[in-house]
């Protein structure tokens, strides 16, 4: 039971001290717990709790601590006091006290405390936190069984030499026996245990014998110590058979445990005590790895000291192929903890010092790797990924070969890759998975991948693109996307209200809001910094459709660009102590991603379309003059807005047109027809040019449409020489167009129009209609007389 303290103090021998004290009101209780409970789970009796900060003061000024990260002495002359500020590291805390005589160790323990809302510590620090070792360490294990990693290769465990990685291998090993899975498998074999029904002989008096086999007969025979036959018994024969022994050979059949499965199980139990008990001899006598040690070793032993092993004998072969060792309850779970104790005794893992060390481990990198595994098995579930890489070297698998034994290739700041291909909803996409990957900044320009700013490592990015293309390939034609999680273990609550719905806030509810989330964040309740990186990833990482925060809360929260799923920001609640909601939750979200890219009509797939569009071309047209900002309400962009160039060959046409608000095209396949491509159906403007002038200066806003009108019907509209059964016609507004009032183009500069009349008469070509867009045609507009 744990009690609470505003101070405490800790005597080291009579009248010298070391007095811990809680600062402020920030909540940074001090506790203690019994020195029995302390042993029972490896912990310190006098604890404090993470991301606090304490103060610390000796009695004596002679001594002070040894400054750390975590204890920083007073800068003034009175260095015996100082601050103890844990900050993200947690575990087992070790006190260096010096003075000018003498230097003394402590420990402490600091507790984990976001992994549950109602600040119970030992569900947050003792399952909790310790869960995600234990869940690292049985995935590395799961992982190696399955893989084709060279397991046959022998590695000893040299005591002498790897004291940095003889922890991790203890901590893999721990995992393995120091769960209730494991006692419950010991428990099973000693009351349901595999028994051999052996023949036992011993010498019994004949008249006992009821039934007789035929070696009692050749006993009866040839058996020492007789006693003469009565002549009347039916099996005297006189010279032949006249006495029978007194006693003889009989077998009856008895229990027995020494058989090779329980000599299998023996022998299991006895390695792992030696492992344990080889480990405590190299530990720093006193500290918590050691006393880990000889917790499990004593474990062990009561496990060895059960009666059950008496009379079982020390294995001579190891029969693993026997159907009870691979069947039977019990005993299938001890074997399959000997296969794993026998890798795990092989396992390092070079990037895992902060899951392993012995004392303090920094909680949000140990956060940061078991987030990496509860992603990897939830990707690898839903995807067919099957290429591994590393740094962009090729693995089989998550481990390598070294000199002191099978490396988990996992690390920090290192680029792991999970690749595949995947038919979803009959849409081949390529999908991959990476951890710590970066998005170089202004080192490519578009159309390239990366960040158009500075460089970016996110956690964990899953990127999508479709099958048939290469990734690069993707990133040039804006068919990628890039989904970004980042681990985020400060936050502990992501509670924020959006004014991005239905509800407009007023400036005193606006101001309300922000106030308070100062407030929060000023309080670790939420980090606004952490919400704005992801603002980060999402605005800068090129092709990037979503950024997400994963944090060790209770509730999930997303925001999204408009009212399609992505583009969006958002986080979501992955809590060891409630792992299956949270995944459940992440599941569910990365389903809809995945349907919603393969929606070949969605919105975000119409934008990558048009900002593939857009950029992949350089745009050399400057337009300072002005020119509409909208047509029929709708934006005018130059360079996708068109105008059709047109002629009227005399004054009485170009009067008619204007009378008429109607244009006509010839709609054959001779000289002066219109091609009806998209440009003429979709074209804004008409601008004519007039026979004999150089410069063109009628223009017109087009009406939606073009419509067929006979010969006949023109005629009678009184428009003359027509030659042709039919006419395409346009139909334009009436009045000038205010921001083309008294303009001019050059229109013979235009590149169109050159081309049109190259080889060919100009007064032939004079009159055949052409189309170009707005930026072009501003490019020849003649400046303006001021």
């Amino acid at each position: 039971m744990r009690r609470e303290f505003e101070s405490k103090k800790i005597e080291f021998k009579e009248g010298f001290f070391l007095t811990i004290y809680s600062i402020g009101k920030n909540n940074a209780n001090i506790f203690e717990i019994d020195h029995a409970e302390a042993e029972e789970f490896g912990e310190a009796p006098i604890q404090i709790l993470e991301s606090k900060r304490y103060e610390y003061e000796f009695s004596c000024d002679d001594y002070q601590l040894v400054s750390t990260k975590e204890c920083i002495p007073s800068k003034s002359r009175t260095s015996s006091r100082g601050i103890i500020a844990p900050g993200n590291y947690v575990g087992t805390l070790e006190l260096n006290i010096v003075s000018t005589q003498e230097r003394l160790k402590h420990y402490i323990e600091v507790l984990a405390t976001k992994f549950d809302a109602d600040n119970d510590f030992d569900k947050s620090y003792r399952q909790h936190y310790r869960s995600m070792i234990e869940d690292i360490t049985e995935k590395c294990t799961e992982l190696l069984m399955q893989s084709n990693s060279p397991v046959n290769q022998y590695f000893e465990p040299n005591f002498e030499k790897e004291n940095e990685v003889l922890y991790q291998k203890f901590s893999f090993i721990k995992s393995i026996i120091n769960k209730e899975e494991f006692e419950e498998a010991a428990l099973k074999i000693f009351t349901s245990p595999k028994i051999n029904w052996i023949n036992k002989e011993e010498k019994v008096d004949i008249r006992s014998i009821k039934r007789f086999t035929n070696k009692n007969v050749r006993e009866l025979l040839r058996g020492n110590n007789r006693i003469p036959l009565p002549e009347k018994n039916r099996l005297f024969q006189k010279g032949k058979f006249e006495s029978i022994p007194l006693k003889i050979n009989s077998y009856k059949q008895e229990p027995s445990l020494d058989n090779p499965e329980n000599r299998f199980i023996k022998h299991a139990l006895e390695l792992y005590l030696q492992f344990c008990e080889s480990c405590s001899a190299v530990f720093e006598s006193g500290s918590k790895d050691q006393k880990e040690a000889d917790f499990l070793a004593h474990k062990l032993e009561g496990f060895l000291n059960h009666s059950f092993f008496k009379e079982i004998s020390r294995p001579t072969t190891l029969k693993l192929n026997s159907p009870t060792l691979q069947r039977k309850s019990g005993y299938r779970e001890v074997l399959k903890s000997w296969l794993m104790f026998d890798l795990a005794s092989k396992l390092t893992w070079s990037g895992g010092e902060d899951v392993y060390n012995a004392g303090k481990r920094d909680i949000a990198t140990l956060y940061e790797y078991w987030l990496f595994f509860v992603l990897y098995d939830l990707f690898k579930s839903k995807f067919n990924l099957t290429s591994l890489s590393q740094e962009d070297k090729p693995y089989t698998d998550l481990f390598d070969t070294t000199s002191k034994g099978i490396n988990l290739i996992i690390k920090a700041g290192e680029h792991t890759a999970l690749e595949g291909s995947s038919v979803i909803m009959n849409r081949a996409l390529n999908i991959k998975f990476s951890f710590n990957r970066t998005f170089s900044g202004n080192k490519d320009s578009y159309p390239r991948s990366g960040s158009w700013t500075t460089s970016m490592r996110p956690d964990y990015t899953l990127t999508v693109w479709p099958q048939g293309l290469r990734e690069i390939e993707a990133e040039q034609q804006e068919l990628i996307v890039h989904i970004h999680f980042d681990a985020k273990y400060k936050v502990s609550h992501f509670t924020i209200k959006s004014n991005a719905g239905n509800k407009t806030l007023s400036k005193e509810e606006e101001k309300e809001e922000l106030d308070k989330l100062k407030e929060n964040e000023r309080a670790g309740i939420f980090k606004n910094a952490d919400l704005l990186k992801m603002h980060s990833y999402k605005d800068a990482i090129r092709r990037t459709g979503g950024a997400y925060i994963l944090y060790p809360g209770t509730s999930k929260s997303k925001f999204r660009g408009f009212h399609e799923l992505i583009p969006g920001l958002g986080a979501f609640a992955l809590n060891p102590g409630d792992q299956e909601a949270g995944i459940l939750a992440l599941s569910d979200f990365i389903d809809k991603v995945i349907l919603h890219l393969v929606n070949r009509a969605s919105q975000r797939e119409n934008i990558a379309h048009k900002s593939h569009t857009i950029y992949k071309k350089t745009n050399p047209n400057k337009i300072s003059e002005p020119i509409p900002e909208y047509f029929n309400d709708e934006k005018i962009i130059p360079d996708d807005t068109y105008v059709i160039i047109g002629f009227s060959k005399s004054k009485e046409r170009l009067t008619w047109y204007k009378e008429n608000r109607l244009y006509n095209f010839r709609m054959d396949d001779g000289k002066g027809s219109l091609i009806f491509t998209n440009e003429v159906v979709n074209a804004k403007f008409l601008l004519l040019r007039e026979s004999g002038n150089s410069k063109a200066s009628q223009i017109f806003k087009l009406k939606p449409g073009v419509r067929v009108f006979s010969k006949e019907r023109l005629e009678d509209m009184g428009l003359t020489n027509l030659t042709k059964d039919s006419y395409l016609v346009y139909e334009f507004e009436g009045g000038d167009i205010s921001e083309f009032v008294n303009s001019t183009w050059d229109f013979k500069d235009l590149e169109r129009y050159q081309e049109t009349v190259k080889n060919k008469n100009p007064r032939i070509a004079a009159g055949i209609p052409f189309t170009i867009t707005l930026s072009e045609l501003m490019n020849v507009k003649t400046p303006s007389l001021k």
